[in-house]
């Protein structure tokens, strides 16, 4: 079964530099590599959960400029369902400078978001449709913060699961997250978020209890090679790491994102998703780039199946949770 996903967040184009190591400040290295491709974390998880088995309405902004005219050519052919792709005026397509370094092949990035920044309130009431008629709205927090909350108010009325992805880091309001089906942070996003800092699965535990608290009602934190620790306010578990051999680890957060919104759009359970979900993200660390690294649903489905011991884990006893009242 195929659900309807809609994706509102960034278009960037991505100037991508591979290095054996970062450079120092005033340092300057010569790269291994470069490459210049379609980027922006709401483009890039669109993706993923396109190829994830979903149908997809991508909603974006970009400028008038020659990144803006790439960004229409490219999202054209991508094979989304529908796309709504706004033009600002006054701003340029975001675009982002990235260093990939090491054999972990570890990432620093930096973003300029531009046109992602400029959604109006109009812009927004346009899409109300397209986020009734979906089963989940993906977002994350590369746009204005007032679209965002427009967004979410949209999809409230309309019973629609929203997910929302932290990144990159703007603080938000405890209004806002209680407002929120299904939170996905990082470690730093989930430190920053509820004040414990998260470096292990139990710090994970620890951030997940108090977001509860503050009324999240469902979230997963990301650990890099920890896994992640999925929290559905009743019980918590470990979702494993698949093994990779990483390449570029730039696009693994949004193809775990997408994923996982592509999964329960289809109606899979939470901890299913969230398992398909690491086992997608870890064929896309294997491929350079972000948008274009992301697999195929087959692909990720077998290797899924080739780890069977590979298993959400319980971790924590129900009573041992505070709920989001």
């Amino acid at each position: 079964m195929k659900g309807k996903v809609c994706v509102f967040g960034s278009f960037n184009l991505d100037i991508v530099a591979g290095m054996a190591r970062f450079p120092l400040p005033g340092e300057s290295l010569i790269a291994r590599h470069s490459m210049m491709g379609p980027g922006g974390k709401g483009a890039n998880q669109a993706t993923a959960a396109l190829r994830a088995g979903a149908r997809v309405h991508y909603i974006g902004k970009v400028g008038q400029d020659d990144f803006g005219q790439f960004a229409r050519r490219h999202l054209e052919k991508t094979g989304f369902d529908a796309i709504t792709l706004f033009t600002c005026k006054e701003k340029p397509t975001g675009n982002a400078l990235i260093y990939v370094a090491g054999d972990d092949a570890e990432n620093m990035i930096s973003v300029y978001p531009g046109a992602n920044l400029t959604v109006t309130a109009a812009e927004v009431a346009r899409c109300q449709p397209t986020v009734a008629a979906a089963n989940i709205l993906l977002m994350q927090l590369e746009n204005n913060l007032s679209a965002i909350q427009r967004m979410v108010d949209i999809a409230r009325a309309a019973g629609t699961f929203v997910i929302l992805n932290p990144a990159p880091w703007q603080k938000v309001s405890d209004a806002l997250l209680r407002k929120v089906d299904l939170l996905t942070p990082n470690s730093t996003e989930a430190t920053l978020l509820s004040g414990v800092d998260v470096s292990d699965i139990d710090d994970a535990m620890r951030a997940a209890t108090a977001l509860h608290r503050k009324g999240v009602r469902q979230l997963i934190i990301t650990l890099g090679m920890q896994g992640a620790l999925l929290s559905d306010g009743e019980a918590m578990y470990r979702i494993p790491l698949f093994p990779a051999q990483p390449a570029d680890s730039t696009g693994a957060g949004d193809a775990f994102n997408g994923a996982l919104a592509a999964r329960l759009a289809a109606g899979e359970p939470l901890k299913q998703a969230a398992l398909f979900a690491s086992a997608y993200a870890s064929l896309c660390v294997e491929r350079p780039g972000a948008a274009n690294s992301m697999p195929l649903y087959a692909d990720a489905l077998a290797r899924l199946h080739a780890y069977p011991a590979l298993q959400v884990e319980a971790l924590a006893q129900p009573d041992t949770i505070v709920a989001a009242s």
